[in-house]
């Protein structure tokens, strides 16, 4: 992440020592030659005003100008002056705001947030919540309570370390200082790394697709590269703006949080694996199954089923076959059909839940082909052998058991067969550039893509078996690759 900056208005009254961080005034900030010529910095604005045109008004503008990464930004300056705004924003929290402010007697209530924090734990939470909205490291958030709406939202504010009561500034300190301690440690550097990259993980993910020791072997590799690197979750939306990367190893969705992780990353400049269109594209296979067939890619034999055409369809594949969610991952959601009987009633289920679904053919095989396909060229080759008595990868009827996923072989990409290999490359290159794994089936001189998966599994002692460190060294180059491209970019603009 760099250097680490908080600048205020008087630092002789700044009281917070933080290791690692440098505490100057905001007049040395904009006219010292040095921190305009610094890179990979980021600057805490904690000045006594953001107003239009104020000293922390451009303490957060000229940082955004010089590569910087300020907290606030100028965006969420502007947030915060449009009140409205802010109200409208709470629409979104109102539930927790109820819960949170249930208990209080008096019609009024002010919330100070501190680094994301505040004093009383029971409004941690809310405070995340808010912070996440607003990313600025001090904030004062006013509520109101009505008769009938119950309790509103009714202002935000940047605040000062000048507006932090005597008695906060204690556990004020403290709160910075863990804020600050969460990244993970490194040995000793003479300067800090340059680059940035946040791991966003997901502890309680059953299929989670990376173990705990892929992520070391990739964070440790990351560092060896000159990033500091951090493991980060859902809490931490609000953080993003402090990285220059963001690399999402947990199973995504577009009705969840990582794709507004991935959509906030990329608004916020960082380089992103999964972005947010290939996770659109991927997790919905109704979408893949229209863009595999107009270019010409061989998948199954495929129909896009909703209420109209079920007969149609059944006619068409005959028995058995496969039906698919369109947003199914891990073979949830994807189940084999024997019966006439069988398939309408599940159709029936499945409409429920969706207005399109995917109709395929069944091709039975041993295994899948899993190749990995990262920036248009292909990374590693996998066979994923079916569940014991099982017809998928997963058997999710015995998940947590060791016979819950069949065996695997990992193979040299030079000794999978060119063909597999060749339309893996061609079907990843439809979505994007980024990091793919494309699952096909080979049977009697065939080759079918089943899917595109934008988040695929990378365990360690199976995708890394061959290549081993080399596998995330490649990942991590392909990041650091976009990420000077983009400071290239800025310093011509």
């Amino acid at each position: 992440m760099g250097q680490v900056l908080f600048v205020v208005n008087q630092p002789d009254r700044w009281p917070i020592q933080v290791p690692g961080v440098e505490v100057l005034s905001a007049r040395r900030y904009l006219t010292e030659e040095k921190f305009s010529t610094l890179r990979h910095c980021r600057v805490f604005n904690l000045c006594r005003s953001y107003s239009y045109q104020s000293l922390g008004y451009y303490v957060s503008l000229l940082a955004e100008a010089r590569g910087h990464k300020p907290m606030p930004r100028i965006g969420t300056l502007q947030d915060l002056r449009f009140q409205s705004l802010s109200r409208a924003f709470s629409s979104d929290l109102n539930d927790l705001i109820q819960h949170s402010l249930q208990r209080l007697q008096r019609q009024d209530f002010t919330l100070s947030i501190y680094f994301s924090r505040n004093l009383a734990r029971q409004y941690d939470r809310l405070c995340r919540e808010i912070f996440n909205l607003f990313p600025a490291p001090l904030l004062r958030v006013q509520f109101v309570k009505h008769p009938e709406e119950g309790w509103q939202l009714q202002s935000v504010t940047a605040i000062s370390a000048n507006d932090i009561p005597e008695p906060h500034m204690g556990t004020v300190i403290e709160f910075a200082k863990e804020y600050f301690a969460r990244r993970r440690p490194h040995p000793a550097r003479k300067s800090p790394p340059p680059y940035s990259l946040a791991i966003l993980i997901d502890k309680h993910d059953p299929t989670p697709p990376s173990d705990a020791k892929a992520l070391e072997r990739f964070a440790d590799t990351a560092e060896e590269a000159d990033f500091e690197v951090e493991f980060i979750d859902k809490d931490d939306y609000g953080r993003l703006a402090e990285f220059d990367a963001l690399f999402i190893r947990t199973t995504t969705a577009v009705n969840n949080y990582t794709f507004r992780f991935a959509r906030r990353a990329e608004a916020e400049g960082l380089v992103v694996i999964d972005d947010a269109e290939s996770i659109v594209r991927c997790t919905n296979k109704v979408f893949l199954a229209e863009l595999l067939n107009r270019h010409k890619v061989p998948t199954p034999i495929t129909e896009i089923l909703h209420r109209d055409n079920v007969e149609e369809v059944l006619q068409h594949l005959g028995l058995p076959l496969i039906l698919k969610q369109p947003d199914s991952s891990f073979s949830r959601g994807v189940v084999k059909v024997e019966t006439a009987e069988e398939y309408l009633a599940k159709v029936t289920e499945l409409l429920e839940e969706s207005d399109l679904l995917i109709a395929q053919e069944f091709i039975r095989t041993d295994f899948d082909w899993r190749i990995g396909v990262l920036d248009r060229r292909p990374l590693y080759a996998c066979k994923y052998f079916m569940a014991r008595n099982h017809w998928q990868i997963y058997n999710n009827a015995l998940l947590g058991q060791d016979d819950h996923t069949g065996d695997f072989e990992t193979l040299p990409v030079e000794l999978a067969p060119q063909r597999i290999v060749q339309t893996a490359v061609k079907a990843a290159g439809l979505i994007g550039d980024g990091l793919y794994g494309v699952d096909l089936k080979a049977l009697k001189g065939r080759c079918c893509v089943i899917e595109i998966n934008d988040n695929p599994s990378l365990d360690a002692g199976v995708e890394d078996k061959l290549l081993r460190n080399t596998l995330y060294e490649r990942i991590v180059e392909w990041f650091q690759r976009r990420i000077e491209a983009r400071l290239v970019g800025r310093m011509t603009l």
